[in-house]
């Protein structure tokens, strides 16, 4: 037992070496485990509960706007694939191909799903036929494969879950509405239920998904600096449905092909959740999302009277929030606090045989560490308060994080500085040419993350070239 008080003292120092402290919570949080086969992770009970909320939340702001789920097969044919140019040619160096079944060579190949458009518009081209049966509002959860070089659990693994949302409307109009209308729902879920705020934008020509006319995201920033994507809304116009022949008869009477969207989230949004929030002792959950939003501690255990007391008020509290209680005997309540610190858990609850005596017991909160005592008459809605308050100091922590971070350049030199001083978002001047924005990764490691819809006029001229400009973007390094 003696061992184990340094538990906590695993984990590498946050400042000092980011990447390795990211791994070390996701493997010390017991949220996901390495396997056998190179990036490719298993997600344990812990990290998938944290899934199952934000899908259950996701899931119901996505039916309320009439979308039903769908699933679809793991396994396209070549054929389909190739039917349209740019995405075909987009997801070629990440595609897995399945080559023989059985003990038969297959007579096309088969590519495992790295995303799903081919597969709904040739379904679609089968079951639309009149302006009538319009808009098709449909989701898939569920995992895709992409042959990823690089790969970091739940950044960037070769197989990850999803949701895929695909529909098709009747008007050009209707669907670039839809486009944006699921964005709000990604701007809700990050920022009123992950804590995590976002810069909204549009892609530039070069980011935007392949196959798609126009590209839409909710970026996030990480606590060393680094952006990740929240989530995308793509609007494909006639893209997808003309080579796929998704057709329909329009009101006057004529053949016309549907107008597309597409829209996803992915697990990598727990990764965010870890990097945005977490600190030196590991995670730090958002209640809203948090698998257990409370654990009871009980201290001094082994006393009589004191297990009873600590399991009636975990009955109690689990009629309300999400409650755990630690009752191994084989650890110090020092180590119990360590362990739950570091799995996030929002608020702990300690009760000793001094405090049942007081009809009371301390409660810590995980984002600032401050103890309280509290009567037992009132601890239901103290906590409901604390959690409530939780959540909106982390997404405030996150908030200010972003503000430190956002730095403004007019010139190359600046843009440079910027991001070597203080790692972030840089606000620059953009003349829309994509040989600048090449060239600026290529020099800083930066790439465009989006052009925000809130613009600001930052100088006339563009960051790279100097020539005019009147496109603000918000540039940074990426994960």
């Amino acid at each position: 037992m003696g061992d184990n008080k340094n538990f906590v003292k695993d984990i590498t120092n946050i400042e000092e070496d980011f990447a390795r402290w990211y791994t070390d919570v996701v493997l010390k949080a017991e949220l996901a485990d390495y396997t056998d086969v190179k990036g490719f992770i298993s997600i344990r009970p812990y990290g998938y509960a944290i899934w199952e909320n934000i899908q259950k939340y996701a899931d119901e702001k996505f039916k309320k706007c009439g979308v039903k789920n769908v699933s679809m097969p793991v396994l396209i044919p070549e054929s389909l694939l190739n039917k349209e140019k740019d995405h075909v040619e987009g997801f070629a160096p990440e595609v897995a191909w399945v080559t023989e079944g059985g003990e038969n060579k297959l007579e096309e190949r088969l590519c495992v799903r790295p995303t799903s458009e081919t597969l709904f518009c040739n379904m679609y081209s089968k079951w639309l036929s009149s302006w009538r049966d319009l808009p098709f509002l449909y989701n898939q959860w569920c995992n895709v494969l992409r042959w990823e070089k690089e790969t970091r659990p739940f950044l960037r693994s070769r197989e990850f879950l999803w949701q895929e949302g695909h529909t098709i409307h009747e008007t050009a109009e209707e669907a670039k509405k839809f486009t944006l209308k699921m964005l709000d729902i990604y701007t809700d879920i990050l920022e009123n239920f992950l804590a995590l705020p976002v810069v909204r934008g549009q892609k530039t020509e070069t980011e935007k998904f392949a196959g798609a006319e126009s590209t839409y995201t909710v970026e996030t920033l990480m606590h060393d600096g680094r952006a990740l994507q929240g989530g995308t809304t793509h609007y494909f116009g006639q893209n997808f449905s003309k080579p796929f022949e998704v057709k329909f008869q329009n009101r006057e009477g004529k053949e016309e092909y549907a107008y597309q969207t597409s829209w996803g989230i992915s697990t990598r949004l727990i990764g965010a959740i870890i990097m945005a929030h977490g600190d030196n002792r590991g995670l730090k959950l958002p209640p809203k999302v948090a698998p257990i939003q409370v654990v009871v501690v009980p201290v001094a255990q082994q006393k009589e009277g004191v297990i009873e007391k600590a399991t009636e008020i975990k009955e109690n509290l689990e009629n309300r929030f999400r409650t755990e209680i630690d009752i191994r005997d084989n650890y110090t309540p020092g180590y119990k606090f360590n362990f739950w610190e570091m799995k996030g858990v929002p608020v702990r609850l300690e009760i000793g045989p001094r405090d049942i005596e007081n009809n009371q017991c301390v409660l810590v909160r995980r984002d600032t560490l401050e103890k309280e005592v509290v009567s037992l008459d009132n601890v239901n809605n103290r906590i409901a308060e604390l959690l409530e308050d939780i959540q909106a100091n982390m997404f405030k922590m996150a908030e200010e994080n972003v503000i430190k971070r956002t730095t403004v350049a007019k010139n190359m030199d600046e843009f440079e500085k910027n991001l070597s001083e203080n790692q972030g978002y840089v606000k620059a001047m953009w003349c829309g040419s994509s040989e600048c924005e090449e060239k600026i990764h290529e020099k800083t490691g930066a790439k465009s993350r989006c052009i925000p819809f809130k613009q600001e006029h930052i100088a006339d001229t563009c960051v790279y070239c100097g020539k005019p400009a009147n496109k603000m973007v918000i540039w940074g390094r990426q994960y």
